[in-house]
Parts: C-alpha cells; structure tokens; sequence
C-alpha cells in the first residue's frame, strides 16, 4: 500500500474535515508525498539493524546514558516525582531551577541566565521579548527557523542577509537602521561557523542587539565545553547567547543568557515562559550533573573534533561540496527532494544512517541528508561511512548535485 493511501483517512472520530483545511491536506498527499516523492516518505528509510553506524541524532559528546547523569535523574525522581505543575513565573529565588540557572550563567560567563523548556522555546520567546514592529531584525539566512518564528511572532520586519556575509548585513543595517542581529554560532544545517568577531563588531558600530544560537557549539567548543561566544572573548559584546540543551548535553531543555536585570522581564512577558509548565525536578538534576560531565571529561569534545575532521577531510577528498562544514554537522546536498532520496536509500542499504533534512527545514530544492558526528564513532565506523561515499558516487550521480556544481564553480574562481 502507497504511503499516502496509507494515511488517506477522514478527521478526529470519523468526522470530515472542512473544505478550507482538507484542501491544504489534500495538497500536501498530492503534491508532495505522491508527485514528487513518488509515495515513499522522505523521512521514513530503513530501519538501523546491528552494526549500522548511526550518524542521525545530536547527542555529540554520547553522555545520554552517563551513570552520573541518569543517577542524579533516578535519585530525584525517587525524592520528588515530578514536582509541581506550574508555570516558571511562579518558580521564585531558593528554587533547584534558580541555582542552576546561576550555575550555567557563571559556566558561560554570563551575569544571569534563564532556563527554558525547548531551544524553540527560548528562541521564540526571546525574539517577542525584544523585537516589535520598530524594530528591524537581521537574520542570517541559514539562522534557525525558530530564530525567524520568534521575528514573525513579534511581528518585527526581518531582513535576511546573505549566509555568514557581514558586509551584506552591515549594509542591511545602513538602510533600514539599527535592530536586533541573529546568528548562529555553528550553523544547523552545514556545519558552517558563524564569523562572530566580525559581527560583533559591527553590532558594536551600530548600536544594535546581537543574538547568538550557540545550540551546536555549546558543549563542543571551548576547552571546558564553554561555547564559541565565550572562548573568543565576545560575551561582553553578545547581549544574547540561546542554547537548545537537547544537543551536547542531551537534555530536553534550553538556556538564555542575559542580565540579571532582563530575566524578570522575560519570565513575565515571553508567551512560552508564562504559558509552559516549567522543568521537572529530575530534569533540572540531570542537567546540574550534565554540566559537571561536560566540563570535566574533556576528552568527549578532543575526539568529537578529531572524527569530524577526519570524516570532512575524507568526504572532501572524495569531491563532496560540504559547504564550508567546519564543525560536527556535515551535510551532502543533493539538492531535489528525490535525488535526496536516493541518497538516502544508497547510505541506508550500506547500513550508514543520517538525517534528511528537507523544507522547511531548507530551502526548495536545497534537501540533504546531515551526518552529524558524535565522539564515541570508531575507526572502523567512519573507514566504513568513507568507504561507502565512495561507492556510491555514481549510483547517486553526485557529479550533477547542484552542491557539486556550485563548489566546482567557486573553485574556478578561486583559481582565476
């Protein structure tokens, strides 16, 4: 049976759905999972079998399962279940979720910072906190998409600048003004790194407020784990660092730094603040012992770097376009949502696994599946992912990847 007859079902209790809504369903089974995917869900592959190497979630440092942190999450479970039901507003100064805040604030550098219940969260919440109508908001334009739900959500014009382009964005600034700057530190989708030093400085020159999504470096950068803000000495100059925590500390949670002066006013105006229940007793435990791994087994992030490095130096030997990847994320772009596809089935039947990433995830026709590197990879393992790019080159014809086309087009010009 074809995927999309699969789900051809009427609404809740058998009820039909409306013309206005169906219509909308209708066109997603239509056009998208029968037309251009041709009934196989992009998202849904094969299932991992043993010995897959598993290069599909972002727990980078592997400490999910560490004792230290399932222990600290048991034993406050056992002593405190799950707590009181309430909104973070009502979570007040002697409180576990108030003295780990301090503790993440001072791991940062930070004056103060605010736990939330989702990187979307602090990021939506963070962006209606400070933008507005009046208030334009430079966003790059691989910033994460929960960055650009916060601009639209405070209803604040958001202009995009070109990927890691600060010439591009200080020329946005000359025309519509100073405003609030977005970036990501790593960036989701490629692996790239943000050039935080040169927009600084010119949120600095401006007069504007500069935000950093630190959700992919946090944890992995830095020689405690500190994230890139901090370990180049910018956090003076960063008003905002958010972090999604269910990444290198493998927690379901995120962070904002601030000052100690904003954090009330957060708590009090940010929607997802007032209107979510806060965090539970044992994941504010298990983030408190989180903290304490990532800062001292700092040998988790000397072989999270080695393996991507030798998995990105392979790949690109093998004449893969990884777009400026200089981190953990390493993205092969095969651009169409079906030639990404066919990526996915060639990796999966050689048992290697990544993650599809298609829109609105990326832009049309930028689909790719993302191998994100994690520090408990072998040797074995990443011979093995090498080996398996390489045979599957011409199966996949990667030489007509619009990725492939693009990089050989800026290696002439390089070489011009």
């Amino acid at each position: 049976m074809a995927f999309s007859d699969a789900i051809a079902a009427p609404g809740a209790n058998g009820s039909s759905l409306p013309d206005f809504l169906s219509v909308r369903v209708d066109r997603y089974y239509r056009e998208r999972v029968h037309e251009t995917w041709g009934d196989r869900h992009i998202l849904r592959g094969r299932i991992p079998g043993p010995g897959a190497v598993l290069l599909n979630n972002n727990d980078y440092l592997c400490i999910a399962a560490h004792p230290r942190i399932i222990e600290a999450q048991t034993q406050e479970l056992a002593r405190s279940g799950n707590g009181l039901m309430m909104s973070g507003v009502f979570v007040h100064d002697n409180s576990p979720l108030v003295a780990l805040e301090a503790r993440y604030a001072a791991f940062l550098g930070a004056e103060a910072a605010v736990l939330c219940q989702s990187g979307y969260c602090a990021n939506t919440g963070l962006l209606q906190s400070i933008a507005g109508p009046d208030v334009p908001v430079y966003l790059d334009m691989l910033a994460h998409l929960s960055l650009w739900e916060g601009v639209q959500s405070a209803g604040a014009p958001g202009h995009a600048f070109r990927h890691n382009d600060a010439n591009h964005l200080e020329n946005l600034i000359r025309r519509h003004g100073p405003g609030v700057i977005v970036v990501d530190s790593v960036y989701s989708s490629n692996g790239s790194i943000c050039p935080l030093v040169d927009v600084a400085e010119i949120a600095t020159r401006h007069g504007c407020v500069l935000v950093v999504d630190e959700s992919h470096s946090l944890g992995t950068h830095g020689d405690h784990g500190e994230g890139l803000v901090a370990s180049l000495g910018l956090t003076e100059q960063v008003h905002f660092v958010t972090v999604s925590l269910a990444k290198a500390f493998a927690s379901r949670a995120g962070l904002i730094t601030c000052s100690a002066r904003f954090v009330d006013y957060f708590k009090c105006n940010a929607r997802p603040a007032v209107f979510s229940s806060t965090l539970l007793p044992h994941e504010i435990a298990g983030l408190g012992a989180a903290l304490e791994v990532v800062r001292s087994e700092g040998w988790r992030r000397e072989r999270l770097h080695t393996n991507a490095a030798m998995l990105r130096a392979a790949l690109t030997g093998l004449g893969y376009n990884l777009e400026g990847s200089e981190s953990q994320i390493i993205a092969l772009e095969a651009g169409p949502e079906p030639r990404t596809i066919q990526l996915r089935d060639a990796l999966e039947a050689r048992d290697v696994f990544g993650a599809v990433f298609c829109a609105p995830a990326t832009a049309n026709n930028r689909s790719m599946v993302r191998f994100t590197v994690n520090s408990s990879l072998t040797d074995a393992e990443l011979a093995h992912v090498v080996r398996v790019c390489d045979e599957i080159r011409a199966e996949v014809d990667m030489a007509s990847w619009p990725s492939t086309l693009r990089g050989q087009r800026a290696a002439r010009r390089l070489a011009a």
